[in-house]
């Protein structure tokens, strides 16, 4: 995907959306994940013509991407002075390292649960004593 024109999500790229979803990101986050994945910078409106997300969808999108440090977003007006500024978001951090991140939550999510597991089995063994 190109910075300047806007095309169609490939096949490849709802897969990727789909199992950044089974990972635990909203629908939402996953689809501005991806359309940035591969570029410098996108406008919000290029966001919405490439992922079919409304422009309040793309914003709320950003908030929790932003927090994690994940989107750099920056503001410009335009021209003639009028209207909302234009938003341009980019991935500050590769996306490689953001599957990373989320693996490292995963398995994390996941030793918690066996542990818990764990404590409950030893608990059913103390309680048939």
């Amino acid at each position: 995907m190109t910075d300047d024109s806007p095309v169609n999500l490939t096949e490849k790229e709802y897969s990727i959306i789909d199992m950044l979803q089974s990972l635990g990101l909203p629908r939402t986050e996953a689809t501005a994940i991806v359309c940035l994945k591969d570029c410098r910078e996108l406008r919000s409106l290029h966001i919405e013509l490439v992922s079919g997300l409304r422009q309040p969808e793309v914003s709320v999108a950003m908030r929790p991407l932003r927090d994690r440090g994940w989107v750099d977003e920056r503001s410009e007006k335009k021209n003639k002075g009028k209207g909302r500024p234009v938003k341009y978001y980019q991935l500050t951090v590769p996306f490689p390292q953001i599957v990373q991140i989320l693996e490292e939550e995963f398995l994390k999510d996941n030793e918690e649960k066996m542990i818990a597991l764990k404590r409950l089995r030893e608990l059913e063994i103390i309680m048939q004593n």
